[in-house]
């Protein structure tokens, strides 16, 4: 098992090559460098890899507030598109939680590049199962 894979918080993010950034109440950080395998027909980062990063940080930040999250799913996904991400680029994607429900979670997201370029901004809700009290 490689090092990413070790520190990957699944299967999904160890072929992603996401990682975990930061964590606070109620945020999450991830990140993940866009390589030539995952480029669009045009040649920059494929949209569908930029959802996942969202929708990867967003679930990660549901997982900070307590009660904590046991399962979380996302049934809700929108994502805005502003910049393109190159080939090469560090994207940073941070989750915020803006409804913590016992069975639903709302969160937001921006994700940005080099120098803080804004590249897309999310949101999701998501189906919990929560620990219980």
């Amino acid at each position: 098992m490689s090092e990413i894979q070790e520190r990957a918080v699944s299967r999904a993010w160890a072929w992603l090559g996401l990682e975990l950034v930061e964590t606070g109440e109620g945020s999450a950080t991830v990140q993940m460098t866009a390589k030539e395998d995952m480029a669009n027909h045009s040649g920059f980062l494929h949209g569908g890899m930029i959802s996942a990063l969202a929708d990867s940080a967003m679930g990660r930040s549901l997982r900070t507030v307590k009660p904590g999250v046991v399962r979380a799913m996302s049934f809700d996904l929108k994502v805005n598109f502003i910049n393109a991400a190159r080939i090469g680029e560090t994207l940073r994607a941070t989750g915020r939680v803006v409804h913590a429900g016992r069975r639903t979670m709302v969160a937001t997201c921006r994700v940005v590049g080099n120098e803080g370029r804004l590249i897309a901004t999310a949101s999701g809700t998501f189906a919990v199962t929560r620990e219980k009290e």
